[in-house]
């Protein structure tokens, strides 16, 4: 009983602190993004500052609700929560409402609830679980794959609602595995695939081709520092390559030159990977696969690009990256948050003087776009406030996070500021046209019951799980 009574001691109130603040900001600011002159009182609940008014309170309810279970009760039972709500994104791809082109939605009672929201807290609990598990090894391939099917699953899901951008929220959780003794080789990987999915987008596939060779020879040098293997593999090459150039230019004159270039380097490279493991050499034998699987990858992601991904994730792909512009279509909500941002200046032009925001020029303003709000009415000095405040959050959660003796509580701690973290970098930026526009929301601030509650019972656990720091847990 005085272990329970000395719950909120235990509470870390700097955190608690920096959530009320944003909360309230996000409340203020979303009055401020549909503000009507006919509805003034903020408290007007048929407004959609009314409404986020009435979500706070349920959200503080159900903050209160998980800080007083048992810490205990969120290890134990991590695993079915977690398969209660992938069963729940499994029903709604069934029986789910459609809503802005994404069947993610249960429409209860007239209340739109989207499990995809809640599913982030079930998984960064199921993640904690089996890292923090008897003889667990990030390292051995089994438990790799375990922790792919967690994090992978219900990102799958959710991409098969038509929900990229929900779904895209599951990378954070390799920064969570890196913490805990993933190698960054993982890190780099994640970071070539990126790298490569943009280039294959804006230059040929042949100039890739080259690319990837050059490095490739880069590296293989570098790696033996012999110059007679490095004349020899190179020679090779150029003679191999040439020779398919010419069989081309005398027999098959129809063919593309790069098709013929490519396909020569790709016949060189199988030979010279027999050479490789006839010689024993192991680390270029790895080199081999990566330019291989590099190529691969660049050779897919036409395919990708073209055939999975919907025309408008396309166009908002192609707008970020200056392939084509469409000021009046895809890039409209960009150009015109870029233009509420912007026309605030240094000090803003005041509350409720935004008038990008009065005259509804930047669809969705109080929801994925309350940001350019802030920065049309604050300012640059109100954008750095609620850029620091962020900041400040996340800092928390990394210091609170390391001074858990579970693992079980770091690992989740981890994964709430990785969460928050990409939510927040991603949202800002696609505001400012640093990123694609995916849909998500910024965490406190956006209007919505079920993104605020989700990130209330995401941060809430954490903070009861921090009040049990100096118990055993698991």
């Amino acid at each position: 009983m005085a272990r329970r009574n000395n719950i909120w001691a235990n509470l870390d109130w700097v955190t608690i602190s920096l959530y009320l603040v944003l909360v309230l900001l996000g409340w203020i600011n979303i009055y401020a993004a549909v503000y009507n002159e006919q509805f003034e009182s903020i408290f007007d609940i048929s407004q959609r500052y009314g409404k986020q008014l009435i979500w706070i309170i349920a959200a503080i309810i159900i903050a209160f609700t998980t800080i007083i279970l048992e810490a205990k009760f969120y290890v134990f039972f991590a695993y079915p929560i977690y398969i209660i709500f992938v069963f729940l994104l499994l029903i709604v791809l069934i029986i789910g409402t459609e809503i802005h082109g994404a069947k993610s939605w249960f429409v209860i009672a007239g209340f739109n609830i989207q499990p995809s929201e809640f599913t982030k807290f079930a998984t960064a609990l199921a993640l904690a679980r089996i890292i923090s598990s008897h003889n667990f090894k990030i390292q051995k391939l089994k438990s790799m794959l375990s922790i792919a099917a967690i994090i992978g699953i219900p990102a799958v899901l959710i991409f098969l609602q038509n929900d990229t951008g929900s779904a895209l929220v599951y990378v954070a959780f390799i920064l969570v595995l890196y913490r805990e003794g993933l190698s960054g080789v993982f890190l780099f990987f994640a970071i070539l695939a990126v790298v490569l999915f943009i280039l294959s987008l804006i230059i040929s596939t042949f100039t890739i081709f080259i690319i990837l060779a050059v490095l490739s020879l880069i590296i293989f040098y570098f790696l033996n520092q012999r110059i007679k293997d490095f004349g020899f593999v190179l020679i090779f090459l150029i003679v191999i390559t040439s020779s398919f150039w010419a069989l081309k230019i005398l027999f098959l004159p129809q063919l593309n030159f790069s098709v013929a270039i490519m396909i020569g380097t790709a016949f060189s490279t199988i030979l010279l990977l027999f050479w490789i493991i006839r010689k024993r050499l192991k680390k270029y034998l790895i080199l081999i696969f990566i330019f291989l699987g590099a190529l691969t990858f660049s050779l897919s992601v036409d395919y990708v690009f073209e055939n999975i991904l919907e025309p408008y994730q396309q166009n908002r792909i192609n707008g970020l990256l200056g392939i084509v512009s469409d000021p009046l279509g895809a890039d409209y909500n960009v150009n015109q948050s870029k233009i509420a941002i912007g026309s605030g200046g240094f000090s803003g032009k005041g509350f409720l003087n935004g008038t990008q925001t009065k005259f509804n020029f930047v669809p969705e303003q109080s929801t994925d776009f309350i940001f350019c709000t802030v920065g049309e009415e604050w300012g640059f000095i109100g954008t750095t406030v609620v850029v620091i405040l962020f900041l400040l959050l996340l800092a928390r959660l990394l210091i609170v996070a390391e001074r858990q003796r579970s693992v079980f509580s770091r690992v989740y701690g981890y994964s709430v500021a990785s969460i928050l973290f990409l939510h927040f970098i991603i949202n800002i930026g696609m505001t400012i046209g640093l990123m694609p526009v995916i849909g998500i929301p910024l965490p406190f601030f956006s209007y919505g019951g079920s993104s605020l509650w989700s990130f209330t019972i995401l941060l809430s656990i954490f903070l009861r799980l921090d009040a049990s720091r100096l118990e055993l847990l698991y």
